[in-house]
C-alpha cells in the first residue's frame, strides 16, 4: 500500500527581486549545495540584462513564460504496446520544465563563445525572451511530438 503524497513545501521568494520563481532558478543553478555560488550568478546575469537597458525580473518572468510547454507526450502501456500520448502540461511542471530547458541550454553554450555562466545565462534568458534560442528550440520539438501522437489522445488517463 502507497503511504502519503508528500506535501508541497512553500518557497519563499528571493531576497533581492522578491519572486518565487527565482528562487527556485536560483536552486536549480545550485551543485553541491552552494547556494551562495548560485545566487551570485543568476544576480550577475541578471545584472548584465539590466545592463542593456531591460528590466531584468520582466525578462526573466517573459522568458519562463515563452520556454514553458503547453503539451508533452507521456508513454502509457496498452495490451502489449507503448504509446506516447499527448498530455496537457499543468503550471507547476510547466514552469519547472521551462526553468530546467533554461539552465539546460546555457550550461551547452560552447565555452569559447562565452566565458563565464554568467554570460551563458544572460544570453539564453534574453534569447528566451524573445523567442528565439535553444531552450526555445526544445519546447518546440515538444510540442511538435505533442501534435505528431494526436491520433493517441484518446488513451489518456
Amino acid at each position: 500500500m502507497r503511504g502519503k503524497r508528500a506535501e508541497k513545501r512553500k518557497l519563499e521568494p528571493d531576497n533581492i527581486y522578491n519572486s518565487r520563481s527565482l528562487h527556485r532558478f536560483i536552486n536549480q543553478v545550485m551543485k553541491s549545495g552552494e547556494k551562495a555560488t548560485a545566487e551570485r550568478i543568476v544576480y550577475k546575469a541578471l545584472d548584465k540584462i539590466k545592463e542593456s537597458g531591460k528590466n531584468p525580473l520582466e525578462v526573466f518572468e517573459t522568458a519562463l513564460r515563452n520556454v514553458g510547454p503547453r503539451m508533452e507526450v507521456r508513454p502509457r502501456r496498452i495490451g502489449g504496446a507503448s504509446y506516447q500520448v499527448p498530455v496537457e502540461v499543468k503550471g507547476d511542471r510547466r514552469e519547472a520544465l521551462a526553468l530546467r530547458w533554461i539552465l539546460a541550454s546555457a550550461k551547452a553554450k560552447p565555452n569559447r563563445e562565452y566565458k563565464t555562466m554568467i554570460d551563458k545565462l544572460a544570453t539564453e534568458l534574453q534569447a528566451a525572451a524573445s523567442g528565439t534560442g535553444a531552450a526555445i528550440k526544445k519546447r518546440d520539438d515538444t510540442q511538435r511530438m505533442a501534435d505528431a501522437n494526436k491520433a493517441f489522445a484518446h488513451f489518456r488517463w
